[in-house]
């Protein structure tokens, strides 16, 4: 085989699999490879093409990415029309019951047309997007148009390769020579939010809803920006095909759908069913509408359609819509009302949220008198003031949200404005002018629940009371967190235990879970059984829980921005919890991946009065283990780095290093009258600057020295065995009595890494039961394998 003959087989090989993998993942929802491994094969299989263009199939992956520019978007003339849907509408009585006459008559039309005392239909859902028409021949992808007026779209074919789970080659084991797929394009609710809040970073104009921002994004003459609106597609119909036999050919519209998925098309899973009459169609319906809002997508109806495609044909067409289908409509999922007051919400991770408190009003069948105005940003951008009319969508949400204002029915007032010209001080005149009557929104400085200080970190639209455990808004979410596996793993005491705990006025803070016992435990039980032993599994679970690594500690106070990795690097650089208690905020903002916001963040906890009553109330219990210091502070801890995050006076790294010089080299040399900057001498002088000069040369001062200290971990009880630090353990099977993050943190405190996969760089493999291929992968490479027994052996002194 020539060299060409071997490139163009490896190009059709690559295009084949890396269809199947996309496939997989954008309409299966299966991967089979991870993420990294098809960008592996896309990479080459871009450079073949592009040193061999011509070997380039049409069903390439490398098509979807768009980059085509055109000039206008060329007229397609549908061969067969795509005619739209009667509407069937069914509207609530005074109990809220669905009436379905519309309905039922379009069923008894069906019946009486077709002579039948019952008839199938297939349902699915309406989706709120766009009508496309998708053409195939030979399998392969030629052309997409627009539905237009029916007759005449527009051909949209360069934009529709962009959307990922459209194939661009037909699979499976039925493919027409030619077929014309109908179906619908849009904008999936988690794509649209993604899109408006890029849209928000880049100060353009959000689009008001997935069926906007998909037609918007559809009609783009760039196909570039097509292919980042990230659009989805799901087959609804085939309206032609040719070249397969007849008994091959499908006899219901259930049968086409199945043959669409079949062919590599997306599908409603579990949202399109066959109903034996309608008054299974009828109990779809309601079915639907009660989970529309948690369904990925936008839906305003339901498709109802005789499931027989003989009997479509014997219905025939009416005007210009089909006699066998029909739109059911659900509710109207807007409605306008009007603001009576905006309030404060305070969530259970101090989240604060505006509500708008609005006069009652049906929207999708639900009365609603609340409405979320998501943060003070949308409030402002959307200009929501009390007594307002505003439009309120229920779609999505479990809690609606106000859409935009009806300005026209704002509330004014006129207000008299005093003459400032000149020569009306002779003749003072009196002006008027209409302004609205309540002011723009603003967030209270102050938590409604606590009082603690409500701050907004920059580039976060999230403000935050700062209280933590302090603001029983926040109590039972950080009292879950502490007791969580990956906290201080208290066993037995979960969600609803401490939710009941917390209302019972039981708990208020972490000290109060360890001064629990059986007559407080009884008091949340619902029976009145006399049985404890569920609540001595607790208090077992509280005593295991005594003497916690530091990194699970620090963890489990729920420090804002300190998730496990943060955590263990805390422990890993400062040992102890009184050294991470005092630590100065720029040393913090040093640490490797640690910025001045995480940084900010610890510092501002530990500084807090309440919270150090709290913490200190706490260690009356627990006992937080040291750890094997890994990380040399002193060594991120540069003049010039600590200088340039000082948190009231911005350097860059390079002026801090030439300040520190004219200093000479000394936190002495920058509190003194030397010949510095002026900006620098007043910065200085503030009595509590330079008390965070002097406490930052003191920490620095003793970390340098405690790199020498010994620093154990909790089955340690002399020096640390060298065989850890810097050595890699995979970890595999079940141990007997460690759980494996235990095991790992263990390790990684111990200055060791953890791997997920063997290799030749794998110094130790930790094997417990059921250890499968690692442990084989193991013994193949001949690397050292151990029991836990030899593991924690691992830990103790020499």
């Amino acid at each position: 085989m020539s060299q060409n003959n071997q490139i163009q087989q490896q190009i059709k090989i690559l295009t084949e699999k890396l269809n199947r993998y996309a496939h997989e993942y954008y309409t299966l929802d299966a991967p089979s490879v991870p993420d990294s491994e098809y960008d592996r094969l896309y990479r080459e299989l871009e450079a073949l093409e592009m040193a061999y263009p011509t070997f380039r199939l049409p069903e390439s992956p490398t098509q979807r990415v768009g980059g085509a520019i055109l000039r206008e978007f060329a007229s397609v003339r549908h061969k067969i029309p795509m005619l739209s849907l009667n509407n069937a509408f069914s509207p609530l009585d005074d109990n809220g019951k669905f009436i379905h006459t519309e309905t039922l008559a379009f069923d008894e039309r069906v019946r009486k047309d077709l002579e039948l005392s019952k008839v199938e239909y297939t349902i699915e859902p309406k989706f709120d997007g766009l009508a496309i028409s998708l053409l195939y021949q030979d399998g392969i992808f030629i052309q997409a148009a627009t539905r237009g007026d029916g007759i005449t779209g527009e051909d949209v074919t360069e934009n529709i390769k962009t959307v990922r789970n459209i194939p661009l080659k037909l699979q499976g084991q039925y493919i027409p020579d030619l077929i014309e797929v109908r179906g619908e394009v849009l904008m999936l609710k988690k794509d649209f939010e993604q899109l408006n809040q890029r849209q928000i970073a880049q100060n353009q104009k959000t689009f008001a809803n997935p069926r906007n921002a998909a037609a918007g994004s559809l009609r783009q003459l760039n196909s570039r920006i097509a292919a980042e609106r990230k659009l989805h597609f799901f087959g609804y119909g085939i309206a032609q095909f040719s070249g397969i036999q007849p008994e091959n050919a499908p006899k219901t519209h259930a049968e086409e759908l199945l043959w669409l998925q079949d062919l590599g098309f997306s599908l409603p899973t579990g949202n399109w069913h066959i109903c034996a009459n309608i008054a299974e169609v009828l109990q779809q319906y309601e079915n639907l509408n009660a989970k529309r809002s948690t369904l990925p997508y936008e839906i305003d109806g339901m498709v109802i359609k005789v499931n027989s495609l003989a009997e479509q044909e014997k219905l025939g067409f009416v005007s210009r819509a089909p006699r066998w289908a029909i739109a059911h409509k659900f509710p109207a999922e807007e409605a306008m009302t009007q603001v009576e007051t905006i309030d404060v919400q305070v969530g259970r991770t101090g989240a604060i949220t505006p509500v708008a408190r609005l006069k009652p009003v049906s929207v999708g069948g639900v009365i609603v008198i609340n409405a979320t105005l998501h943060n003070q940003d949308e409030v402002s951008r959307k200009d929501i003031r009390i007594g307002d009319t505003v439009v309120v969508r229920r779609a999505g949400d479990v809690i609606p949200e106000v859409v935009r204002v009806v300005l026209e029915h704002r509330p004014m007032k006129i207000v008299e404005i005093q003459s400032n010209n000149i020569q009306d001080d002779l003749f003072p005149t009196t002006k008027t002018q209409s302004v609205p009557e309540f002011p723009p929104f603003r967030l209270p400085e102050n938590c409604p629940v606590c009082g603690s200080a409500i701050e907004r970190e920059a580039g976060e639209a999230i403000a935050r009371c700062t209280g933590g455990m302090i603001c029983k808004a926040q109590r039972s979410q950080g009292l879950i967190h502490f007791a969580s596996r990956k906290a201080m793993d208290i066993v037995g005491l979960g969600d609803k235990q401490i939710e009941a705990l917390v209302t019972q006025d039981i708990l208020h803070s972490f000290a109060d879970i360890y001064q629990l016992d059986i007559e407080k435990l009884q008091q949340i039980k619902d029976s009145k059984s006399s049985a404890t032993k569920w609540a001595e599994n607790i208090l077992i679970g509280i005593e295991n829980s005594r003497k916690p690594l530091l990194s699970r500690f620090l963890y489990s106070l729920g420090i804002r921005h300190v998730g496990e990795s943060t955590a263990k690097q805390l422990a890993n650089a400062f040992g102890d919890l009184a050294t991470v208690r005092h630590a100065p905020e720029p040393v913090l903002a040093c640490l490797p991946d640690i910025g001045s916001v995480v940084a900010h963040s610890i510092a501002h906890y530990f500084r807090q009065p309440e919270q150090q009553k709290l913490l200190d109330d706490l260690l009356r219990f627990v006992e937080p283990q040291h750890t094997v210091l890994t990380i040399n502070i002193c060594d991120f801890a540069k003049p010039a780095r600590w200088l340039s995050r000082l948190p009231s006076y911005k350097l860059s790294e390079k002026r801090a290093q030439e300040l520190w010089d004219l200093a000479g080299n000394s936190v002495d040399g920058l509190l003194t009258d030397r010949v510095l900057p002026r900006e620098w001498q007043d910065w200085r002088k503030i009595a509590e600057n330079a008390a965070l000069l002097r406490e930052i040369d003191e920490s620095l001062t003793k970390f340098d020295s405690k790199q020498n200290e010994a620093y154990y971990l909790p089955l340690g009880t002399g020096s640390l065995k060298s065989e850890i630090t810097g050595k890699t353990f995979v970890l595999t099977g079940t141990l007997p009595t460690l759980k494996r993050e235990d095991a790992a943190a263990m390790i990684e405190a111990a200055g060791g890494k953890v791997s997920g996969s063997v290799s030749k760089k794998t110094d130790f493999v930790v094997a417990g039961e059921a250890a499968g291929s690692k442990l084989e992968k193991a013994l193949s490479l001949g690397i050292t394998v151990l029991n836990e027994d030899e593991f924690l052996a691992m830990f103790q002194a020499d």
